[in-house]
């Protein structure tokens, strides 16, 4: 008999090689194979084995559910739809606090360019420590969406170093104009990829926080990237 299972946790090829490890030392199993873009598992056995005997071989941070028996098509979207939500919540509270702090920082007196340099300056500094919590696992859930990391896999272990520097920059005020132009090129690129596999509809893992958080690769991402890129189109045109 073969089933077919959804599997949540996953953020990079390490991570499918080790769930697709565990589920095949299960006893029973005669073949698993665990695809990461889409989530799934599909495990051939030898006898009937339960969803719980298959997420104790699991550690934790691997959820794996029976997609056969999760009901409607309404249902399931709903469910879907609901999961990802509650997955976007962390980013969304981070984009709140930077966006508050950012105002506080320049609310006396107001300066608008002001405002943009620290949001975007907070903004690469946050997202680069998250990045910095998994050096190891960004490259794999970055590489498969940013058109440059997919290339050059150097390109993907020094980016968080490069947000990181940007950050600095833009919180110091040092050469702002340049920074300005590396914003544009590195999330240019990035918004790219993230348009493709929106209209691909591969569901990938969003590497915008690192591996720390089980984030979908939405809309959200993509309007993330966006504001950023306009501020950057506005503080340009400041300085021509």
């Amino acid at each position: 008999m073969k089933h077919t299972y959804h599997i949540s946790g996953m953020t990079c090829n390490g991570c499918r090689s080790s769930v697709e490890e565990k589920l095949n030392a299960v006893e029973g199993v005669k073949t698993a194979e665990v695809n990461l873009e889409k989530e799934e598992a599909n495990i051939e056995m030898k006898r009937h084995i339960t969803v719980k005997e298959f997420q104790k071989a699991l550690p934790d941070k691997y959820k794996i559910t029976a997609e056969e028996k999760l009901g409607t098509t309404d249902f399931l979207t709903e469910t879907q739809s609901t999961s990802k939500w509650q997955q976007l919540k962390p980013l969304f509270l981070i984009f709140f606090y930077i966006f508050t702090a950012s105002i506080l920082l320049n609310i006396k007196p107001w300066s608008t360019s002001s405002f943009m340099l620290d949001f975007m300056g907070l903004f690469y500094i946050v997202f680069s420590f998250f990045k910095m919590l998994d050096l190891k696992g960004f490259p794999d859930s970055f590489q498969m969406y940013d058109p440059l990391a997919k290339k050059i896999r150097a390109y993907a272990w020094i980016y968080p170093f490069i947000e990181l520097a940007l950050g600095l920059m833009f919180l110091f005020r040092f050469e702002i104009f340049i920074a300005l132009i590396i914003t544009l090129i590195i999330l240019g690129l990035t918004t790219i990829g993230v348009t493709q596999s929106l209209f691909s509809k591969k569901k990938i893992k969003c590497a915008c926080l690192g591996t720390a958080l089980n984030l979908p690769m939405t809309e959200a991402t993509f309007i993330e990237n966006a504001i950023m890129i306009v501020m950057a189109i506005f503080m340009l045109l400041q300085y021509i």
